[in-house]
């Protein structure tokens, strides 16, 4: 089944090609990005003045009138699942939720079930986002396995489109709380000759560079120079841990996001996260720095020591600034507390 075709008619001084015309003079309200424009024109749903064309390269001039099907999306193949969800925020286009540690965002083939979204379709009831054809929860960004706190997911196309813009343009705020091996500082000569790396007014670590998957090893992303997507993380000071300091609490937000990008980038500085196995490489403690108990506490800690603890958006519909906090959890608040003597 279908809705019934949208007329659009194509406005004064059109781009060249169909599908950008489209792009620009479809109504927002229809919450067609260009991308599925693309899709449904390759898929022989859109008419140019009455004829089908397959090609999002046609060309459009002024009071053309163009007609688009839009199918009905299809049911999702995944599973709903009845799992408890920690929900900071919803309404009737997006969700927040604060996510645990070891949850997965999205099924895989190694995590058919027991996901985020799993737990969504089921909290849902069936309000979903059908962005791409397929009915399900609108998951615009991730955050890793392993890493807990704020994750903001779409519920209706036009939420959907509309923060998946603010993350494409790196206008949603993300601010992430870690624990990393050293303390990262300007007077550090190491630092300051590091390709990358520099510092900015207040002891703010900046980090850009290019991130790729690595070459031998696909589950990895790495650090390249030319060719790979563009990246840049701040990380900021608050607190420092053993005598001599050998562990630093970080406030570190993004400017883009990419997969990886905090664990990476601070690996490539030199400060791998606390209990990170992938990038925390093999960097040992001091034996006596830490309070009793806080180097078995660090170097046993079962994952990386990073929390998604604020996320704010413009709501995508209403236009209103919206901004949510997670407290830390209790694995890395506990740890905190050895690694002060407490």
């Amino acid at each position: 089944m279908a809705q019934a075709p949208l007329s659009v008619r194509i406005s004064h001084a059109p781009p060249p090609r169909l599908d950008k015309a489209l792009a620009r003079d479809v109504p927002e309200e229809a919450a067609l990005s260009r991308t599925r424009l693309a899709r449904l024109i390759g898929d022989g749903q859109v008419r140019l003045n009455g004829t089908v064309t397959l090609d999002p390269k046609a060309r459009v001039a002024e009071g053309d009138i163009v007609e688009i099907t839009v199918p009905e999306a299809v049911e999702s193949h995944i599973e709903a699942e009845e799992i408890p969800l920690e929900i900071a925020y919803e309404d009737d286009d997006l969700i927040v939720v604060n996510k645990p540690a070891g949850m997965v965002v999205h099924p895989a083939p190694g995590t058919p079930s027991g996901t985020l979204v799993n737990a969504l379709l089921h909290h849902f009831g069936g309000k979903l986002s059908g962005v791409g054809g397929v009915s399900r929860p609108g998951i615009v960004h991730r955050i890793d396995k392993d890493t807990s706190g704020l994750l903001v997911v779409a519920k209706s196309d036009a939420a959907h489109h509309g923060l998946a813009a603010q993350f494409a343009a790196h206008t949603a705020e993300r601010h992430y709380i870690a624990l990393c091996h050293g303390v990262p500082e300007a007077a550090d000569p190491r630092l300051r000759g590091l390709r990358g790396v520099s510092f900015e007014p207040g002891n703010i670590l900046r980090i850009e560079t290019e991130l790729a998957r690595h070459k031998t090893d696909r589950q990895r992303q790495a650090v390249i120079w030319g060719g790979g997507r563009h990246a840049v993380t701040r990380a900021r000071l608050i607190e420092r841990f053993g005598t001599p300091a050998c562990i630093a609490l970080l406030e570190c937000w993004l400017e883009t996001g990419r997969t990886h990008q905090i664990r990476v980038h601070m690996a490539h500085a030199g400060h791998g996260l606390i209990g990170d196995p992938v990038y925390g490489g093999r960097r040992k403690l001091p034996q006596k720095a830490l309070p009793e108990g806080g180097l078995e506490a660090a170097q046993s800690f079962p994952r990386q020591a990073l929390h998604a603890a604020s996320l704010g958006f413009e709501h995508p519909l209403s236009g209103d600034e919206m901004r949510f906090e997670a407290d830390l959890p209790s694995d890395i608040e506990t740890l905190c507390t050895v690694l002060r003597g407490g």
